[in-house]
């Protein structure tokens, strides 16, 4: 193992605590956009993306939901100068930090309405969406076929077809 990676975990095990510093704040993972890329929920409920370091890359791994700490300290210069990307991950939450921290006063009142639920805030999300998605194309009246206009595929002709097997028609009729 890497003395990076090494110095990392065992940086990870030690952290009894979390203690966040000036212009550190805990994030929810809303979704993984690709290219150390991942789109965060702060605690006004506003959506932005942050940067996931290459340090945490095979160490660490977060999904839709997962808490993060998130340094945005530079987010204000970041969006000045067109930047979409305003914060850099700076640690990830594990499950047992994130139960200690719900008990805490420190947790963040929107996130403590979504845990009451047992439902993500990022699913909540995009429910919503979808729904008024939906009820946008109610309005349209597009008539849904199968195909949608599109000819019938074609077989695949790379592929071994089972043979055939008539169960019905077999030897019985016969005798």
């Amino acid at each position: 193992m890497k003395a990076g990676r090494k110095n990392l975990k065992r940086a990870v095990a030690n952290e009894d605590g979390l203690t966040l510093q000036d212009g550190q704040s805990i994030m929810r993972v809303l979704s993984l956009r690709g290219s150390n890329l991942i789109e965060v929920l702060d605690t006004k409920g506003e959506k932005s993306l942050a940067l996931f370091p290459a340090k945490f890359q095979k160490s660490m791994w977060i999904k839709n939901g997962s808490f993060v700490v998130v340094d945005g300290s530079g987010k204000e210069k970041a969006i000045e100068s067109g930047s979409k990307v305003t914060c850099i991950v700076t640690q990830v939450l594990f499950h047992e930090q994130v139960r200690k921290l719900q008990k805490s006063p420190e947790w963040p009142e929107i996130f403590k309405e979504d845990n009451i639920n047992g439902r993500a805030h990022a699913e909540a999300i995009t429910s919503q969406e979808a729904n008024q998605l939906k009820s946008c194309g109610d309005d349209e009246e597009e008539e849904d076929t199968d195909d949608d206009g599109l000819p019938p595929l074609e077989a695949n002709t790379n592929r071994v077809q089972p043979p055939f097997m008539d169960s019905g028609s077999g030897s019985d009729s016969d005798s």
